[in-house]
Formats: C-alpha cells, sequence, structure tokens
C-alpha cells in the first residue's frame, strides 16, 4: 500500500513524500507523487503514531479490574486518538488485586487483540511516598523489595517495562539496580525526595520522573526538589501530563523548554472515565472519583485531581496553541521520546524505513483523519 502526503513528518519537518507499507512496516519512502498512491492525504499532516506510556484506563475499564474484554476494548478504541501504543498502568493496591491485573494483561497480549499495541505494563505503586501519595490508597503502599517485585513480574510474564517509585525509600537503591539490570525503567513519582537524592536515585539506574509538578516535591530556589531535578537534570526523561490542568500552559511551556525537545514525555494519566460525560463517578484505587466538566478527574472526599481523561491528540493541541511549545517538541513528547524512554525506538516512534506503519493523519484542528497500526487503516 502506497500512502502519500505534502506534510509528513520526517526527519524533524515536514516533506512531501509517499509511503511504501507492507507487512506492517515501512519498506520504502518515495518523493510525492511519483507513483499513483492508494490514498493521498494532500495537506493533512502525517506523523508517527502517539505512545501513552501513563494511562490507567478508558471506556469503562481499568488495567486494575483484570478484566480481559475491558482491555480489549480499550485497545481497539483509543485509536481514536492517534494512539497506536500504550503502557498498561496499574494503581497501588493488594498484591492479589495488582497480580490478577497484570497477568490479565500479559494473557491479552498473549492471546491477541486489535487496535493499538499493548507495549507493556506501567506498573504504578506500591513504592510510594505517603505525603506524595495523590490518589493511591495509602494502606496499600509498602516499602519495595526485590522478591516482590519478582513475583509481579513472573505473574506478568515479564511485560512490566516501566515502573513508578518513590526511589528514597530503596534501601541502598537496591530494587533500582536490580530494575535497570533487568531493562525496566526506573521513574521517580509520587515520591518526597530532595534535589539530591534525586540527583543520587539518577546516579543509580532511574531514568525518568512520574507527571512533573504532581506528586513530588516542588521547586523553590533555596530547596530544588524533585521539580527541580526535572528541570536539571537534562538526560532525565520526565512525563507530563497536558490536560492544561495538572499544569497551566505557561507551566507546561516552562518545563519543555528548559527540557529541550528530546527528553520530555507527553501522557495522559487517562482513568477508566475516559470516554464518559461529565459528571461520571468511578471508584479509582478504593477512592471514589468524580469527572469535572472540564474533563479532569478529582477525589469526591477532597477535591484534589485524581487523573485525567486526556486525549493525546487534545493534548498535543494544548502544547502548540496555547503553551506555544515549538512542534517538534510536541510531537518527539508523544513518539520518540517515549520509544526511547521504554526501549522500543527500535520500531516506533519515527517515520523511517523499517519502523512499524505506525501513523496518524491530523486534521488542521488536531483531530485525528486517521489512524494506521502496523499498516492497517482503523478508522471507517
Amino acid at each position: 500500500m502506497l500512502i502519500q502526503g505534502k506534510k509528513v513528518w520526517i526527519a524533524d519537518q515536514f516533506v512531501s513524500a509517499a509511503l511504501d507499507v507492507r507487512d506492517g512496516k515501512i519498506t520504502d519512502i518515495l518523493p510525492y507523487g511519483n507513483q499513483t498512491a492508494d490514498v493521498d492525504y494532500n495537506d493533512l499532516r502525517i506523523v508517527p503514531g502517539f505512545l501513552d506510556i501513563h494511562c490507567h484506563g478508558a471506556y469503562g475499564f481499568d488495567t486494575n479490574d483484570a478484566n480481559e474484554e475491558g482491555l480489549r476494548n480499550w485497545t481497539k478504541h483509543v485509536v481514536d486518538e492517534g494512539v497506536t501504543g500504550f503502557l498498561a498502568t496499574t494503581i497501588t493496591q493488594s498484591e492479589e488485586v495488582l497480580t490478577k491485573a497484570v497477568a490479565n494483561v500479559a494473557k491479552v497480549m498473549e492471546d491477541g487483540y486489535e487496535g493499538a499495541e499493548i507495549l507493556g505494563i506501567h506498573f504504578e505503586g506500591p513504592y510510594l511516598d505517603m505525603v506524595y501519595k495523590g490518589a493511591q490508597p495509602e494502606q496499600y503502599i509498602v516499602k519495595p523489595t526485590i522478591e516482590q517485585f519478582q513475583r509481579y513480574q513472573e505473574a506478568a510474564k515479564g511485560n512490566i517495562r516501566y515502573i513508578t517509585m518513590a526511589t528514597e525509600t530503596d534501601e541502598d537503591f537496591a530494587l533500582t539496580h536490580y530494575l535497570t539490570r533487568q531493562g525496566v525503567t526506573v521513574s521517580i513519582g509520587h515520591s518526597a525526595a530532595t534535589y539530591d537524592q534525586a540527583v543520587m536515585a539518577y546516579a543509580h539506574g532511574a531514568r525518568s520522573m512520574t507527571h512533573v509538578y504532581n506528586g513530588m516535591t516542588p521547586f523553590n530556589h533555596r530547596a530544588n526538589g524533585l521539580v527541580g531535578a526535572a528541570y536539571r537534570i537534562r538526560t532525565m526523561y520526565g512525563e507530563i501530563i497536558c490536560d492544561g490542568n495538572h499544569s497551566t500552559a505557561a507551566a507546561l511551556n516552562n518545563y519543555f523548554m528548559s527540557k529541550g525537545p528530546d527528553y520530555s514525555i507527553m501522557v495522559s494519566d487517562a482513568l477508566m472515565a475516559k470516554g464518559s460525560p461529565a459528571g461520571s463517578r468511578y471508584i479509582f484505587g478504593g477512592n471514589e472519583i468524580e469527572i469535572y466538566p472540564d474533563g479532569s478527574a478529582h477525589l469526591t472526599s477532597t477535591g484534589g485531581l485524581a487523573g485525567s481523561t486526556l486525549k493525546l491528540n487534545n493534548g498535543l493541541r494544548i502544547l502548540v496553541e496555547e503553551a506555544m511549545v515549538p512542534f517538534n517538541y510536541a510531537i518527539n513528547s508523544c513518539t520518540i521520546n517515549p520509544a526511547r524512554c521504554i526501549g522500543v525506538d527500535d520500531r516506533k516512534g519515527q517515520i523511517k524505513v523499517g519502523m512499524d506503519a505506525d501513523l496518524v493523519v491530523l486534521e488542521p484542528d488536531y483531530q485525528v483523519r486517521q489512524t494506521y497500526c502496523m499498516g492497517k487503516a482503523q478508522l471507517p
């Protein structure tokens, strides 16, 4: 199949090109108009498929539910926003619940599904800080141990690729060392770490931060905190929720312009309420959550932010049109940067020969005209 357009995102710029797609891969890239194309998108933008490495669920399903059909429904419909791959993300719960959750993800990955690719599991908790726990249920927060994590990874059949933890609670960085050796990305999050503790965590293998600004020690000019470390450690990846609620447009601009084009990662942190109307209520991590008219999710008990219902195509719009972030910074944050962070950049995150044919065709208003997963058109 030959897909062409006058604005294809290649080598950090839009170029006129035709993409030859065969067996799910981009096998050749040709000049626009040299051959008769199967589909011509003309002036619409063609960009790499979006990757969401922090998302708990959607359409009434939460990863912790351990429901096969709920997960399959998620993979099938999340392509509507241009997502072609994601990490199914857990929330702190009992060992029994988390074991069933990761086993369910592994089973669906093994048995098959349609739509966006499940790239693995983001294990958020239970190794978190009590003060910065956010919506995570404190009764299930525990000290990290290699032995317990090994049980989870065995149930997940090796599919836990990324973990959020308060690294300052990891004695002698034992679990951080183990995970790094195993190829699991360690992300500092829901953490009370100081700036100096963050630097030491990086020195011991941590390579990302979870939803920067949220669930972490703030920046002060004399006590720089985790936010200061996110700014200063240039080669530390950092997720950021780009819904305009968790962080203002100005805060997004400050972070992206400080970080540069290669290490910021847009995430949705979306809950099962994604796709549900305002006023909907759900149980998340044992806590009741209500969806506000702006799409944000809040604990009904305290009113505190507890996640989002962000669609990544809208996150891209917010970054470019409201936060005034350069387009290459913004598009990298939901394509090649997360791919590199979790080690799938050999096949995901870019439009070039040999990569998976994961593509998104965007309207001028950032709505998705078409999504291709491994070369297969997903939308009517």
